[in-house]
């Protein structure tokens, strides 16, 4: 009878996480082993942390400073080109606005249209003076403004609106005025005399506040009634332009073209994105930046891997050569200190993981405490637009995350892994 020819372990055998598991604790007599792996742990940490956490803080900013965008202006605006009347003036008012905004409702996409009258004017109150941008609008138009009626903050109720006006909490501070104060609203285009045109002064009860959550519109954003601000701005009878709200905002370039053959041959029609694609695209490019320099952040971290490797082969020379005398193949010892550094690159990337995610999910507090030991002031609202750090936690980064961390560590590993695989045994045991 022939001998059966005995079989080899399977790869990741338990005998292989055992040996990599005894040289992975540590010893007295390999303390830079040690402090390498621990060094190479914390920095895998703390690479992988920083890199969910500004994933996070980025994915939270776009999509508050695109809610604020869409939650409180027009997803598309249709206006008129300019013409000149028969007076000889140019001008670009709507006169048919009724129908205008008739035909465009019509379309399946358009969720609301509205048409608004816009000025701005000097606004004053308690002695002091800000610049405003006033909308004029209906009240059941100004119901289905999300970040108007929803606001994150208000004061009084939006039956408020039609009596009194309804103000941006930024301009309410800036003017010192409350529900019920009245303000006056200063316009140089007012009441044509004989002798010129006069300043229209008129006053105004504040009837509703709202904060929106963006700076620069909660300081300049004021809604008055539609018919009043016609009189007002000496647009008796006609609208300035035509706000339209769509189904999918992310989409709106597609809609143009539709909007553009109901609306008239001289219509023109301005997206959100056209508004502040710049801004977009910018943050765009800022964020592929920021992910190549922390991917390069996770990549040095991981390089400590290779180092801790490396001093744990030429401390291990030894142990490598008995092993290979008494029958362990390359293949096992190769595995063997691929689980030194790779487990090493996988409880780091857990515990960032676990630190990024919490980083998320109580920014708000963490904020608070580094703006109380700081003196407060590190987030300008006029500044920054947005209130506070938004974070939002998604999925997908921290899956793209784990990906580049687990897979640098992979890689650099196998390096330092093969050389110990490729070791002679009898040069490791020459000398013992």
């Amino acid at each position: 009878m022939s001998r059966a020819t005995p079989r080899s372990p399977a790869p990741f055998a338990a005998f292989e996480w055992m040996i990599a598991w005894r040289y992975l604790r540590a010893k007295r007599a390999e303390g830079g082993v040690s402090t390498m792996t621990w060094i190479s742990l914390i920095g895998i940490t703390l690479a992988v942390f920083a890199l969910i956490a500004t994933l996070a803080v980025r994915s939270g900013f776009r999509e508050e400073f695109v809610d604020t965008i869409v939650g409180t202006n027009a997803h598309v605006t249709v206006y008129y080109q300019q013409q000149i009347n028969e007076f000889g003036q140019i001008e670009r008012s709507i006169e048919d606005f009724d129908a205008l905004r008739a035909r465009i409702s019509a379309l399946d996409f358009v969720t609301r249209a509205a048409p608004l009258v816009k000025g701005q004017v000097m606004a004053t109150a308690n002695g002091r003076n800000s610049g405003v941008e006033v909308f004029g609008i209906s009240a059941a138009d100004l119901s289905t403004i999300p970040r108007v009626a929803n606001p994150i903050d208000s004061q009084g109720d939006l039956s408020g609106f039609g009596p009194g006006l309804a103000i941006g909490s930024g301009v309410a501070r800036e003017l010192g005025v409350t529900i019920g104060d009245r303000i006056k609203l200063i316009s140089p285009d007012g009441v044509k005399t004989p002798f010129g045109t006069s300043p229209r002064v008129q006053a105004y009860e504040v009837g509703y506040v709202f904060t929106a959550g963006r700076h620069d519109i909660d300081r300049t954003r004021v809604y008055m009634p539609f018919a009043e601000a016609q009189s007002y701005f000496n647009r008796e009878g006609v609208a300035d332009e035509i706000e339209v709200m769509v189904a999918d905002p992310d989409t709106v370039d597609s809609y143009a073209l539709p909007l553009l053959e109901v609306a008239g041959e001289r219509a023109l029609v301005w997206t959100w994105r056209d508004a502040s694609g710049a801004f977009l695209r910018a943050l765009e490019i800022e964020d592929n930046v920021m992910f190549v320099i922390l991917a390069i952040l996770v990549l040095i971290a991981a390089m400590n891997i290779v180092s801790g490797l490396i001093m744990l082969v030429k401390n291990k020379g030894r142990d490598i050569g008995i092993l290979r005398t008494m029958g362990l193949s390359e293949g096992s010892v190769l595995r063997i200190f691929f689980i030194c550094g790779a487990f090493t690159g996988l409880i780091g990337t857990f515990l960032g993981v676990i630190l990024g995610s919490l980083f998320a999910i109580y920014i708000d507090p963490i904020f608070a405490v580094v703006n109380y030991l700081s003196g407060g002031g590190v987030w300008d609202p006029s500044i920054r637009g947005l209130y506070a750090v938004p974070a939002k936690l998604e999925l997908g980064d921290v899956l793209s995350a784990v990906t580049l961390s687990l897979g640098l560590s992979f890689i650099v590993t196998i390096f330092p892994a093969r050389r110990a695989a490729r070791l002679n045994p009898v040069e490791a045991l020459r000398y013992e």
